[in-house]
């Protein structure tokens, strides 16, 4: 399936999450990884440009960090997107909110001593320009009330608010708005890539206490899922693909789709010397003279 649109992924970790976010989602196909199996939803984001890659990874911060790592990888995507639901850990901060992530937490790094437990902090920041977009799209969404605060992630479901991780998130990461479980996973992946912004938006499901099941009884997590994917349509509604800036240096090697390279140079905005041998597309090999300025 030929496709000139940039890619955005959007990843999510349960069906509930997938299916608010697939609603938004049109023309969709199933592609499959070839080597892995690890299959996504290629579709459009009708009055943007974006294809939109949707995933749905399961539950933990290691298999979203392998599982990232892969769809980026052979992606190649302009920008991600973790998008799903989390619970509250601030009392004004209500089921039905939304959480930006301003930088997602790793809650588990640390070295235990005989003087009890020294954090050891990791934190991921949320892209610049998709938190600016979130700012500005959440201005005209009456429905949503947002907050762009950081997110805590790590491997666990909290529902006792007395807990001893509980009181280890009041005692070391004492900024942080929500808890989830995939973010980092995903926000280290993306990081490490390089050359996607990321960002993790969580629709509130409960208050991260004892009252988590009964708010699950609810529907509270359809209810998050579906403000969540709300606010990431609206922040890709926003947020503009990147483009190369004019007059850049050349040349540049493009890479080919698969990431192998390619067979194409771009030499917009270049002075060259001498002879370049290229390719042309109907693959007669043509030398190509360049000349200075003076005419050498």
């Amino acid at each position: 399936m030929p496709e000139t649109r940039p890619t955005v992924v959007v990843l999510t970790a349960l069906a509930l999450e997938y299916a608010a976010v697939r609603g938004y989602v049109t023309d969709r196909q199933e592609q499959v990884h070839p080597d892995t199996g690890t299959r996504v939803e290629l579709g459009r984001l009708d009055g943007t440009p974006w294809r939109v890659a949707l995933a749905e990874l399961g539950e933990g911060p290691v298999n979203a960090a392998a599982l990232t790592t892969q769809i980026v990888t052979w992606l190649r995507p302009q920008a991600v997107l973790f998008v799903g639901i989390a619970g509250s850990l601030k009392h004004d901060i209500g089921i039905g909110d939304v959480v930006v992530g301003t930088k997602v937490y790793g809650i588990h790094g640390g070295k235990q001593t005989p003087h009890g437990f020294q954090v050891r902090p990791e934190a991921w920041p949320g892209s610049n320009a998709l938190v600016q977009a979130a700012r500005s799209a959440v201005r005209d969404m009456a429905d949503v009330t947002a907050h762009f605060k950081p997110i805590a992630a790590g491997e666990v479901v909290l529902a006792d608010a007395r807990s001893e991780i509980a009181r280890h998130l009041r005692e070391h990461y004492g900024d942080a708005a929500a808890i989830e479980t995939e973010g980092s996973g995903a926000a280290h992946a993306a990081h490490l890539n390089g050359r996607s912004d990321a960002l993790v938006i969580r629709g509130i499901s409960d208050h991260a206490d004892a009252g988590k099941r009964r708010a699950d009884d609810s529907g509270s997590q359809q209810r998050a899922a579906a403000r969540a994917a709300s606010v990431a349509v609206a922040v890709l509604r926003k947020h503009r693909p990147r483009t190369a800036p004019p007059g850049a240096p050349g040349p540049r090697l493009d890479e080919g789709a698969g990431g192998h390279g390619g067979d194409h140079i771009d030499f917009r905005g270049g002075t060259f010397h001498g002879t370049v041998i290229g390719k042309m597309s109907d693959g007669n090999r043509r030398d190509l003279s360049a000349k200075s300025p003076d005419g050498s």
